[in-house]
């Protein structure tokens, strides 16, 4: 059965909001304006950690690329180091294109390493 104590705390995705809306020049307002709210919708959820309706959260998390799982799920990335979770975000944000490039020196640096040690 459900534990229905468990309560989503929004505080740091709402940090995260403001940190993706600030990285792309975004006000408080224009957020607003986009998602059709007031600024006082969003700084509740950046700051106060507010729960936004699901059609809300939808809305700020596609149009910030945000993607929640890290949130939703923390067992799976508090085993990855922070180095670690910061490239996989960074990875988030690439193109089809530059993930090929990625992924070309990713097997570079492998096999590079496998000379080495004579493998």
């Amino acid at each position: 059965m459900y534990d229905k104590q468990i309560r989503f705390n929004f505080r740091p995705l709402g940090r995260e909001i403001k940190r993706k809306r600030e990285s792309m020049g975004w006000t408080q307002e224009y957020l607003a304006q986009r998602i059709d709210r007031t600024s006082h919708t969003v700084m509740y959820m950046e700051t106060r950690g507010q729960h936004p309706s699901l059609n809300v959260f939808y809305q700020v998390v596609t149009l910030l690329d945000i993607s929640v799982d890290r949130f939703f799920f923390p067992n799976r990335y508090s085993k990855k180091s922070e180095r670690r979770q910061r490239i996989d975000m960074l990875l988030d944000s690439l193109d089809e294109r530059e993930l090929s490039v990625i992924e070309a020196t990713a097997e570079g640096l492998k096999k590079s390493r496998e000379i080495e040690s004579g493998k």
